[in-house]
This record gives structure tokens, C-alpha cells and sequence, in this order.
């Protein structure tokens, strides 16, 4: 069973999720991932979702808002190698756009990059279309830019 549970980005499923989800990234970036880093932080602000497979942590998410009070970031989006594939990604940025939604939020931006066609293949599926590179994915080549208007 599957289970999403919101959280505080500093819940420590969420905490140890991240770190594999840093592993992942290394691995499918291992040139240009020091760049990337720093704009992965994730501040205790943040807005976490943890999703549980029969009560074991397998994949997580969050969102932080940016300038625009209207506008929030999807983030640190990870679903564990041996739970994928059973729509847990998917379930969790649902919960991310409706918590976002519930807090008057009506746009939603991400940064995926050109290794993850998983993710972006995702994205489009839920409704996301490319936009321009924003911030600090302006120069960057390997960064897929997405964007979608939230539902209220």
C-alpha cells in the first residue's frame, strides 16, 4: 500500500531520501553535478512529501516558493530504483501541486535535466511544458526548464 505522508523538510525519511537522490544524481552527472548542488539546498521552509510503500520510505518531493508569492519550485523529486514504475513519482507531485493549490498557489515551475527522460517523460505527462531556463539553469545545457499552471 502506498501511503503519502506530508512533512517538514527536515523529517528524516525525507533527509534520507535526499541523500540517495544526491547518489543518483552524481552517478547520471558526474562532470557538471558540483554546479547543480548548490542549487539543490533545501531550506527548512520547504514543503516535503514523503511517500511510504507498505510503511518503508521509497520516494519523496518538495516544493519551496520563489519571488512571485504565486509561483512555487518542484524539487528533489526521487522514487527509490525498486519502487519505480507503480506511479509513486506521479502521486507525489500531484500532492505537491495540491498543497501548493491549498496555500493560493497557481503556477508551478522545475529544473529536470537531459540524463532523466524518466522524469521529463513524467512532467509532460502530468501537464508540464518546456519554458525558458530560469535562474541559475540559465546557461546550463543539460537542464530541462518546465512549467504548469496549478489548478485552484
Amino acid at each position: 500500500m502506498i501511503q503519502l505522508l506530508r512533512v517538514a523538510a527536515d523529517h528524516p525519511d525525507f533527509r534520507e531520501l535526499i541523500k540517495l537522490l544526491d547518489k543518483d544524481l552524481w552517478n547520471r552527472y558526474p562532470d557538471t553535478q558540483q554546479f547543480f548542488d548548490a542549487h539543490n539546498q533545501v531550506k527548512l521552509d520547504a514543503h516535503a512529501v514523503v511517500a511510504y510503500l507498505d510503511e518503508v520510505p521509497v520516494g519523496c518531493g518538495c516544493y519551496r516558493e520563489m519571488s512571485d508569492e504565486h509561483t512555487v519550485e518542484i524539487k528533489r523529486m526521487f522514487v527509490k530504483e525498486e519502487a519505480r514504475g507503480r506511479g509513486i513519482a506521479q502521486r507525489i507531485v500531484k500532492e505537491l501541486e495540491q498543497w501548493a493549490s491549498e496555500e493560493g498557489k497557481q503556477d508551478a515551475l522545475l529544473e529536470t535535466g537531459t540524463g532523466q527522460p524518466e522524469a521529463i517523460s513524467l512532467y509532460k505527462k502530468l501537464g508540464y511544458v518546456r519554458i525558458a531556463n530560469y535562474g541559475p539553469y540559465i546557461d546550463s545545457e543539460e537542464s530541462v526548464c518546465m512549467g504548469k499552471k496549478l489548478s485552484l
